[in-house]
């Protein structure tokens, strides 16, 4: 009998090359996959990964030590590559230029596990394909960051964001949808949060979740429910999105939505008062609730 999960989380790594707007450059091997996986095995969850990379540009295994999840992962020609240049302290405003694109995932390369949730954590356009997210939704519940379906690599290797062509055929087969206050308005057209996830749940998304720099909302096709971020600082920005998801959806399993979004707004409140994925213990978010909420 196969190993039972949780959550597996799927999606390249990065070589980031993080520029603030002092001009420091700090280089890290990052990703959704990264900061996703951390946060859901960190908080007590059976937690499975499957990235791919060239074994060549980083060490995998080192990457992810420490984690508490268990890693798969194949090789690619190219390994995901993102510069990002800071404007701003609070790192609210950036530009991106990729410098290497990862191979796309397919259904027949994850792992033969069985697993609660299918954990979307990708990076460009061209990751993933919705076929992949049909497929999933036969097996267990499917969780996607919409990130890595609106923001494409350029001919001149600068990032945009578009629209998702077929977000009105694939967002019926999505449990939980996770999007950012500015995704959901290219997505949309809406610049109300509240109703751009009414929008996006009446195009088939179940449960959608809609980050802001404020507070995160959750929407289920009944009621909005919002919880403030309290983060004393924004040192580990980097990764918010991702820490949050994986908090949430991973919870989700166990509570009721309010319980889950609490746990997860105060899981990346704490987060962001440190550089890189999430290292603590369930045991400090509940302290820092009960601190602070």
């Amino acid at each position: 009998m196969s190993k039972q999960y949780d959550t597996l989380v799927i999606g390249p790594v990065s070589l980031d090359h993080n520029i603030d707007y002092l001009g420091n450059e700090r280089k890290e091997v990052g990703g959704a996959v990264v900061a996703s996986g951390f946060a859901a095995a960190r908080s007590g969850r059976a937690t499975a990964l499957f990235t791919k990379l060239n074994p060549d540009d980083a060490d995998v295994d080192a990457r992810f030590e420490g984690s508490g999840a268990d890693l798969y992962w194949k090789k690619s020609a190219a390994t995901c590559s993102i510069r990002n240049q800071y404007f701003t302290a609070d790192k609210e405003k950036r530009a991106c230029t990729s410098m290497g694109v990862c191979d796309a995932f397919r259904f027949d390369e994850l792992p033969q596990i069985d697993t609660k949730i299918y954990h979307f954590a990708g990076l460009v356009y061209g990751d993933f394909d919705g076929e992949l997210f049909k497929a999933a939704s036969e097996k267990g519940k499917v969780a996607v960051d919409v990130q890595c379906l609106l923001r494409h690599v350029e001919p001149d290797k600068t990032m945009a964001f578009h629209d998702w062509a077929e977000k009105k055929t694939y967002l019926p087969y999505i449990d939980f949808l996770k999007t950012d206050a500015a995704e959901a308005e290219i997505l949309t057209g809406l610049t109300d949060r509240a109703e751009a996830a009414k929008l996006l749940y009446s195009w088939g998304a179940k449960e959608i979740m809609i980050t802001h720099n404020t507070e995160v909302l959750i929407y289920d096709g009944k009621e909005i429910y919002t919880c403030p971020i309290k983060a004393r600082n924004l040192s580990g920005r980097t990764g918010r999105g991702d820490t949050t998801f994986a908090g949430y959806i991973t919870e989700r399993l166990y509570e009721d939505i309010p319980t889950s979004l609490l746990y997860c707004t105060a899981l990346v409140s704490l987060k962001m008062e440190t550089p890189g994925p999430f290292k603590g213990t369930r045991e400090d978010v509940m302290n820092y609730i009960k601190e602070f909420y």
